[in-house]
């Protein structure tokens, strides 16, 4: 087995913008890359991501000495797949898209490489189920963007090799990811769980009349969310309990917090409520297009990613 410091040509096997976002990271850091999508403009897209991702990468200082011009489009799959180090696997959310896929390179894999599903919730354990190849399967979840966002969860199938999983975590540290090691499956692993939690709540506070789609987010991103970007919500409330730290806030505050969860509900997503969140998110938006929107939120997360970068 390859070292994961040693990884030198990876295969993108799925490339929307999931997959062509980590192509983007893997060509930063200096690796060859392998491309596979079914869809007859994947090629261009790929070619038209990698462009518009390179500056941002390159003002992180994640380039030097690397090309964006270091990848191939391939035919199919098994082609894409031959004689490489690692797999990064994109394709549709869907179990059995993902089962034939994993059926038709199967066969083909390096005796030694390692795949990694970028799925955002399905079970690696249903995924890798009767696949020679098992053993090297793991759910490597990034977070949209994965050419900018750190985070990467780490989850083992029921067949899943001790060593696949350590390997992994090893091969996302190397290449600047920031790798957690979620320790037993579960539907939609770990951080898109506590997104759902959040925006249950944030849901609930909109269809039940108790603030609007636009003061909900600013909730967010002008309150907790600035200090969700130095440390997770544990560490937060830490700070929160003073002097005494965390042993304080919880002597403090554990029945206030019992009693908040005790008035909070699952809305239904019925089509009125949906139509009430279409409606606040198209108004919050002001008329901005989707590009727009991500070159702010871009424009946030740059600096941000820099600040982080030089604490270490």
């Amino acid at each position: 087995m390859t070292q994961p410091t040693q990884v030198k040509r990876a295969a993108i096997l799925g490339a929307g913008t999931i997959g062509a976002s980590w192509a983007a990271w893997f060509l930063s850091r200096g690796m060859e890359v392998q491309v596979w999508d079914p869809r007859p403009e994947a090629e261009d897209y790929v070619r038209r991501y990698v462009a518009d991702a390179w500056p941002a990468m390159s003002r992180l200082g994640m380039v030097e000495g690397a090309s964006p011009d270091a990848w191939r489009f391939h035919a199919t799959p098994e082609d894409a797949v031959a004689d490489v180090d690692f797999v990064q696997e994109n394709a549709p959310e869907r179990l059995p898209a993902k089962r034939e896929l994993f059926g038709r390179i199967d066969p083909v894999l390096r005796a030694d490489a390692i795949l990694a599903s970028s799925t955002s919730g399905l079970i690696m354990t249903d995924m890798q189920a009767g696949f020679s190849s098992a053993a090297r399967f793991a759910v490597g979840h990034p977070f949209n963007p994965p050419h900018l966002i750190p985070l990467v969860e780490v989850v083992a199938g029921r067949e899943t090799a001790p060593e696949t999983v350590a390997w992994c975590l090893e091969f996302y540290k190397h290449i600047g990811k920031k790798p957690i090691h979620i320790r037993k499956e579960a539907a939609g692993h770990l951080a898109n769980r506590l997104q759902a939690a959040l925006w249950r709540e944030a849901v609930s506070a909109v269809v039940t009349g108790l603030a609007s789609v636009e003061d909900v987010d600013t909730a967010i991103s002008a309150g907790p969310g600035l200090r969700w970007a130095a440390m997770g919500p544990h560490m937060t409330f830490h700070l929160g309990g003073g002097e005494g730290g965390i042993e304080h806030m919880l002597a403090q505050f554990k029945p206030v917090f019992e009693s908040w969860w005790a008035t909070m509900s699952t809305p239904e997503l019925s089509d009125a409520n949906c139509r009430q969140i279409i409606d606040g998110v198209k108004a919050e938006a002001k008329g901005r297009s989707l590009t727009e929107l991500a070159a702010e939120r871009d424009a946030v997360l740059l600096p941000l990613l820099e600040l982080v970068g030089r604490r270490g």
